[in-house]
């Protein structure tokens, strides 16, 4: 078996961790610091950590890796490689290097599409009709380096973040489990990336989440379901924050109006946008619960015929 060292922090990773446990001799886990969470800001353990600790493997959470200093207990666990998996820190050359064979990453878009911190969200706002997981050999740069193997999935059209997330999890675990043995090995050779088709998919912040009505249906869709779970996608209404859940683009004949507005839609309602509507489903208005959307207007009937997106 192969001594790995397994660097990740959140859900996306365990599936990894743990196709490592059930294969190979994981000699120690390193994750991000515990942090707060929840109203009372309790520190909260990593899911990685809460998996490694199950398993009894060592972990080490570091603040950073930037020092040779904060690498040494990575050098006393004297691993064969490293696996990466949404670790949340840069490495930089003292630890790329530590291991004979190199680190490995498992990133969750088909490279070089999609390099940076939230490909999943970035391939749904971008309509993208397929992507993937990739294994690759990391360097210096952001998710630049060779790579070995890719396992590419279709999007389908009701695809929210949270769903392409787990997918791809799992294909990242499952394509690891096939081509590890042989990397380490040297049977497997990665292909440098082509950098003039590369994208770049930058950290998603709450302000992304904010729905533009001036934009297309398609677009706004796309944009609710890749801000599914965080951020969440909202727009304001009477000056309150709500949250759009769920939707669907409006088909048929749709009236002519400002985009934002409000109109009814079947049982429900429908907001207007550049060019058609977009069929609210399930809201939640702030300080409230989420609630389908024909619910909500029973509760608010002057929301019919209103003016969304205006602070």
């Amino acid at each position: 078996m192969v001594k790995v060292v397994f660097m990740g922090t959140p859900e996306f990773a365990v599936p990894v961790l743990q196709t490592l446990i059930e294969t190979q001799t994981v000699v120690g886990v390193v994750t991000q610091p515990d942090r707060p969470a929840g109203r009372g800001k309790q520190l909260r353990p990593s899911p990685v950590k809460v998996t490694a600790e199950a398993a009894h493997i060592p972990v080490y959470q570091p603040k950073s890796l930037r020092s040779e200093e904060a690498a040494q207990p990575l050098r006393d666990w004297q691993p064969d490689i490293i696996v990466v998996a949404a670790f949340g820190q840069i490495l930089r050359p003292h630890v790329l290097n530590l291991p004979p064979h190199g680190c490995l990453n498992i990133h969750a878009s088909l490279l070089p599409r999609w390099r940076g911190a939230a490909p999943i969200q970035h391939a749904l706002l971008a309509g993208d009709a397929e992507t993937g997981v990739c294994l690759m050999q990391m360097d210096v740069g952001l998710d630049t380096g060779p790579v070995y193997a890719c396992l590419p999935t279709p999007i389908s059209p009701t695809e929210t973040a949270a769903s392409l997330h787990d997918h791809l999890s799992t294909l990242g675990a499952n394509l690891l489990a096939v081509h590890l043995d042989n990397i380490v090995a040297g049977k497997l050779s990665a292909t440098p990336q082509d950098n003039e088709k590369s994208t770049y998919a930058p950290m998603i912040s709450k302000e992304d989440g904010r729905l533009n009505w001036q934009q297309t249906s398609a677009e706004l869709d796309r944009r609710v379901r890749a801000m599914t779970p965080w951020p969440g996608a909202f727009t304001t209404w009477q000056g309150e924050m709500l949250k759009i859940l769920a939707a669907r683009v409006a088909g048929g004949r749709l009236p002519t109006g400002q985009p934002g507005t409000v109109i009814a839609y079947e049982e429900g309602a429908a907001v207007l946008t550049a060019d058609g509507a977009l069929v609210l489903e399930e809201v939640q208005l702030a300080g409230k619960r989420a609630t389908a959307v024909a619910d909500f207007l029973r509760g608010y009937a002057t929301f019919i015929g209103s003016l969304l997106g205006q602070s």
